[in-house]
């Protein structure tokens, strides 16, 4: 797998989805995105199913925390351009009401990947991901 590149122009890095059968999941979205053109990019990290036309960009997977998905699946991921946008970006949202879900740094599961986590408001998972 080649380590993904942020053009810029794209304004979310990816989407995760929580699953709680990952193999029922899998097979549903191996046949909807595959009629549109997106692949499966296959398993990664643990246990991560990976999909998109030349990148990662949908991905699904038991949620980290090992809460119910329905509870806790969901993340929206942001593009950043750098490692100091990630972490102005966790700063900033800290400093408008937002918990921290994971610290700006380094993320081990893709190539490449520094990150961080928030909890809006609202309790929705959003993060911002750069590529070096």
């Amino acid at each position: 797998m080649t380590t993904p590149v942020i053009s810029g122009n794209e304004v979310f890095s990816h989407v995760f989805l929580g699953a709680a059968d990952l193999q029922a999941s899998a097979d549903f979205y191996d046949a909807a995105l595959g009629a549109l053109g997106i692949k499966n990019l296959g398993p990664f990290g643990n246990g991560w199913m990976l999909y998109g036309r030349d990148k990662p960009a949908f991905i699904i997977a038991r949620p980290g925390n090992g809460l119910a998905p329905s509870s806790n699946g969901a993340t929206i991921g942001f593009a950043a351009a750098t490692p100091a946008e990630v972490d102005a970006f966790h700063a900033a949202g800290m400093t408008a009401g937002g918990t921290d879900e994971g610290q700006p740094g380094p993320r081990g599961h893709l190539p490449g990947a520094y990150a961080a986590y928030l909890r809006d408001p609202a309790g929705n998972k959003v993060c911002a991901y750069t590529f070096a």
